[in-house]
């Protein structure tokens, strides 16, 4: 495989970043993955980071170096994290599950495979022209399709944020799957929070990704919606792929001479960042807190599937 991919994460006006984002690679398969925690629950960024390293960690185990089934993955990983949030929830005694979006893609074989659950969404680009993106699990998006709202009316709704299918919470989530789909040398994929489409155009995320290299766009579609949500908005985060090396870029990564049994991931290096001045509220755990807690149900929920 070839491929350029960059991620970027910004908190925006946000007292704290609650997005978590990631990418996973073995010589013959890639797994990319977003999650943004909600905010208007505790815990949201808990359950974010439990969303991607939970997958990133499944995929280490079985891309050896391919998925035997890369859809059934998605949708077993996805339906894991959400278990797992239940889990910690009892284990942490928290007050309520935390709550999290997650879109997720596998691309083996030339092939992209995507689930997602809330509305993180993946675009799917090619020569500059959107082929795909994934349908938002949003209130204001469920009356459009019944015909009670039009596209304008979307873009002001004051229920506009608000999604009715997360993982976390009392409701098993609807793991929603796409159609897989050939990449063809070229084609751009973009998986980003509602921070940055509620704030971009589909018309203005084409152009600026078509506009150069993914090292380079990316960061450029971060600091426009940066720009635009000075004061309101939420955490803007995004990854950005090109598949294949057409313009032999020196940042390309190839998977040629990697040997089989290796995997290889990073991780967004961000943490929550506080905001400074009265009345910030603090994330209740540390990063290194919730790497305890996601260690220890993970362990526990082995054991079960084991018993």
């Amino acid at each position: 495989m070839k491929f350029t991919i960059h991620q970027g994460s910004r908190q925006g006006p946000r007292p704290y970043n609650q997005d978590r984002l990631a990418y996973s690679y073995s010589k013959d398969a890639l797994l990319i993955v977003l999650a943004d925690g909600m905010g208007g629950h505790r815990h949201g960024e808990v359950a974010a980071q439990l969303a991607v390293k939970t997958l990133t960690d499944a995929f280490q185990e079985e891309a050896q170096p391919t998925l035997k089934n890369p859809a059934g993955f998605l949708k077993h990983a996805i339906q894991y994290v959400h278990d797992a949030i239940g889990a910690l929830t009892i284990v942490q005694d928290m007050l309520e599950a935390p709550r999290t979006t997650v879109v997720a893609a596998i691309i083996q074989d030339n092939r992209l495979y995507c689930a997602h659950v809330g509305d993180s969404r993946l675009y799917h680009f090619r020569s500059g022209k959107l082929l795909y993106k994934t349908e938002d699990h949003s209130v204001v998006q469920m009356l459009y399709k019944r015909g009670q709202l039009d596209k304008a009316a979307m873009l002001t709704h004051p229920n506009r944020h608000k999604i009715y299918n997360c993982l976390g919470g009392d409701k098993q989530p609807q793991i929603e799957q796409a159609q897989t789909d050939n990449l063809l040398e070229g084609d751009t994929l973009l998986l980003c929070s509602d921070g940055l489409w509620s704030v971009l155009s589909d018309v203005e995320i084409a152009d600026m990704l078509h506009g150069g290299i993914v090292t380079e766009t990316v960061s450029a579609l971060l600091d426009e919606a940066e720009l635009r949500s000075q004061t309101e908005g939420d955490n803007m985060s995004a990854i950005g792929l090109q598949w294949g090396d057409p313009h032999h870029h020196l940042l390309a990564v190839s998977t040629i001479t990697m040997p089989l049994s290796a995997t290889t991931t990073i991780m967004n290096p961000l943490t929550h960042q506080l905001a400074q001045g009265e009345g910030s509220e603090a994330a209740d755990l540390t990063d290194d807190e919730i790497e305890n807690a996601i260690a220890e149900i993970q362990a526990a929920l082995k054991k079960s599937d084991r018993n």
